[in-house]
Parts: C-alpha cells; sequence; structure tokens
C-alpha cells in the first residue's frame, strides 16, 4: 500500500531485488515533486542499502515499510521489518562484496540509528538536511487546513483511465513478492 499525508509518504512491501529498484523510483519522484532534488542521489543510496539488508538479513519474512517524511527542515527516512535482531556497523576487509551498508548510511546521511519496533521488528532510519532554498513554502492547506484531495505517493502516476484505479483509491501494489 502507497499512501501520504502532507510530507509524509509510505510503502509496503516485499524487500526483493526487483521491488527495491520499484521503491528507489517511488522515492526519487516523491522528492521530485516536493522538491528536495538535491537529496535524491543520498536518499536512495541510503534506502537501497536499507533494503538490502532487510533481503539479506530479516527473519521471518521480508515483508517491510520504508517511510520518508519531511518535517523541520529534516527529511527522515526510514525501513521498519519484522526482525527484532539490531543490525550492527561492521568493519569490512578491504575487498570484501558486502558488509558496508550500514557505514554508507551512516557517511551519507546527518544522523541515523536503530530502533525496536514493538516485540517483534525494528526500524532503521536516517536523515538528512533539507535546506531552506530546496523546501517549497507551506500552504494554508500544509499547515493543518483541509486537503481538497487526498494525493497519493506515487508522484510520477499517469491520470487515471478506464479500467484503473479511481484517483481516490489507495494504491496498492499488484506485484506479488
Amino acid at each position: 500500500m502507497i499512501s501520504q499525508h502532507s510530507r509524509h509518504c509510505t510503502v509496503e512491501l516485499q524487500a526483493l531485488p526487483s521491488r527495491i529498484g520499484q521503491v528507489r523510483r517511488i522515492v526519487s519522484a516523491q522528492l521530485r515533486y516536493w522538491h528536495l532534488d538535491p537529496l535524491i542521489e543520498r536518499a536512495v543510496l541510503g534506502v537501497t542499502e536499507l533494503l538490502s539488508n532487510v533481503h539479506r538479513h530479516a527473519e521471518p519474512d521480508k515483508m517491510c515499510t520504508v517511510e520518508i517524511e519531511l518535517l523541520l527542515g529534516r527529511l527522515t527516512v526510514s525501513v521498519h521489518d519484522n526482525d527484532p535482531r539490531l543490525p550492527v556497523v561492521q568493519d569490512a576487509e578491504l575487498f570484501a562484496t558486502s558488509g558496508r551498508g550500514l557505514a554508507m548510511v551512516a557517511a551519507v546521511s546527518e544522523s541515523w540509528g536503530v530502533r525496536p519496533h514493538g516485540e517483534s521488528g525494528k526500524v532503521v532510519w536516517f536523515t538528512l538536511p533539507a535546506s531552506s532554498a530546496a523546501v517549497p513554502k507551506i500552504s494554508p492547506y500544509d499547515a493543518g487546513q483541509p486537503q481538497p484531495q487526498a494525493q497519493q505517493c506515487d508522484a510520477g502516476r499517469r491520470p487515471a483511465t478506464r479500467g484503473r484505479r479511481s484517483e481516490h483509491a489507495p494504491a496498492r501494489s499488484a506485484v506479488a513478492g
């Protein structure tokens, strides 16, 4: 399911390699929609690393939720999965082909962390500063006024046509896995 409220976007998925590319495109489109183009490269790299960790390490399943939120000049990207084991930053060998994901997230972000989520999960997150030049001015609608129309997280979607879901229906992934 994909949903958005003001400057918040959520994508639920199974962290499979084929789905990670889709989430990268969704994050890129959403940040373009929010006029945060300078953050795209770092946000996409970070979310790729976090989803790759879910794919490689999460038990008992690969289901997860990616959230991006713009609040008070900070973009926060988080990934919630159903594995309570907390990740650890590793010192990767010079020629190792894996083990650098969290170190890369730490290198490209302003801050990052992990917290338990309930009894059977965790959230791994990172933040990026959103410069005042990149953040659009707040409209009356962003300040708690009623929204004229609910918007979906898929900022790059095509207009609805016959046989497609209504613009007001929640977006749901039909891709298995």
